[in-house]
């Protein structure tokens, strides 16, 4: 049986670049998979720039969900279980991410995976193959393909990058992401997509789930002033699938 890599894209350019050199450099001697987990509250332009890098790699990009749940809604999610984001985390991420990979991974074997680690991302790398799993390949650090590599290899592609990018975020994750707490990160939220930030202030109350924390304090984010800057360090917002404990694996597959 060949090795199968599971290349896991986020709608973001890191992943999708890792897909394409995945394929590239592992593709004609083994499996690669691509795989996503849908969540409704990303920007509607995620799912054209899913399809144009479907286009792009020649793969089909197969999405993982949580069957248990009957649907992909972060806002339901949160409803749910009246809770959004705090020190347990974040329940999306865990009904609609992680438990919907651990569906995924009980029907479909999975040797190696990739994830859009760039090269100036080392560091993030190294803890996370520590920390939570060795079976990682660091496809684009090999590579020394940076973030900034990814935007320009999408663009001579001919691919426009997704709207959330264009908008000035680092990341083409949900909109109004609760698992933010940064000052920069809402007010850009608020000035973007202000119905998106009307609708978190309004169940985050409802809730009981104060948001931002501005000068060490956690507050609502209807009590959130429109001129607080914060730092625009605070703008990525991580959101991953991956959280297990660390297991042994042998040598990554060889190219050829």
């Amino acid at each position: 049986m060949k090795t199968v890599i599971g290349v896991w894209f986020s709608k973001g350019a890191a992943s999708a670049v890792a897909a394409k050199k995945t394929i590239e450099i592992y593709g004609k001697y083994h499996d690669v998979i691509i795989i996503n987990n849908p969540v409704d509250e990303e920007d509607a332009d995620n799912m054209r720039f899913q399809k144009d890098i479907s286009n792009w790699i020649g793969k089909e990009i197969i999405e993982a969900k949580n069957s248990k749940l009957g649907h992909t809604s972060a806002v339901q999610v949160w409803a749910d279980r009246s809770y959004m984001s705090g020190n347990k985390g974040a329940p999306c991420t865990m009904l609609l991410k992680k438990e919907a990979r651990y569906e995924f991974e009980a029907t479909h074997k999975i040797d190696w995976h990739v994830l859009g680690f760039c090269a100036n991302e080392k560091g993030r790398h190294d803890r996370f193959i520590t920390q939570e799993r060795e079976n990682v390949i660091p496809v684009l650090i090999n590579l020394s393909i940076t973030k900034n590599d990814c935007y320009k290899i999408i663009e001579d592609a001919g691919i426009e990058l997704p709207l959330s990018y264009r908008l000035g975020y680092d990341n083409a994750n949900c909109i109004g992401c609760v698992k933010s707490s940064g000052v920069w990160y809402w007010n850009k939220t608020r000035q973007t997509h202000p119905e998106i930030f009307r609708q978190r202030a309004i169940q985050s109350r409802e809730i009981g789930c104060k948001l931002v924390r501005l000068n060490g304090k956690r507050i609502f984010l209807d009590e959130l002033p429109e001129d607080a800057i914060g730092r625009p360090s605070h703008r990525s917002v991580e959101c991953s699938s991956f959280c297990d404990t660390k297991r042994s694996f042998p040598s990554p597959p060889p190219t050829k």
